[in-house]
């Protein structure tokens, strides 16, 4: 009986694990997308009412919440000039799952030209839909 107990504990844990790896390819292809601008890659793993949102940070200026639409997300992304280097660098994926809604903590570092621009926390908030996990929120923290 034990060994079933085990057995039962393992699977389960191993199914978790898969799910939290499917999730986090989810935001790895949103992201191979973003630096290849390509925004059909970035849509793949989006909701179609994808909400965004970010909060600039700054002591001179003080806080400031902004929304943006998907249109404009896709075309500032698609308008990148070709000859600017850019990175986003995620240092971990913190997963959270339950059922079919996934939340991810994913602190951040964004270079620009090689260089640090600023840094910060991107939290997105997935929705597996049929055997696909969807971005349906995204809010970033932005800080010099």
């Amino acid at each position: 009986m034990r060994f079933y107990v085990i057995i039962c504990f393992l699977l389960s844990g191993l199914c978790a694990n898969a799910q939290k790896q499917e999730v986090q390819k989810s935001i790895e292809i949103f992201f191979e997308g973003f630096h290849q601008k390509d925004t059909l890659k970035i849509k793949s793993v989006c909701a179609d009412k994808i909400i965004l949102q970010s909060i600039s940070e700054s002591v001179t200026k003080g806080n400031k919440l902004s929304d943006e639409k998907a249109r404009e997300f896709y075309k500032s992304i698609a308008s990148i000039p070709a000859n600017m280097k850019f990175q986003e660098k995620i240092l971990i994926y913190n997963i959270q799952i339950d059922g079919t809604m996934a939340h991810v903590w994913a602190p951040y570092e964004f270079y620009l030209n090689d260089k640090l621009s600023h840094s910060g926390v991107n939290t997105f908030t997935l929705f597996k839909e049929k055997d696909s996990w969807k971005i349906i929120y995204l809010i970033d923290t932005r800080r010099k």
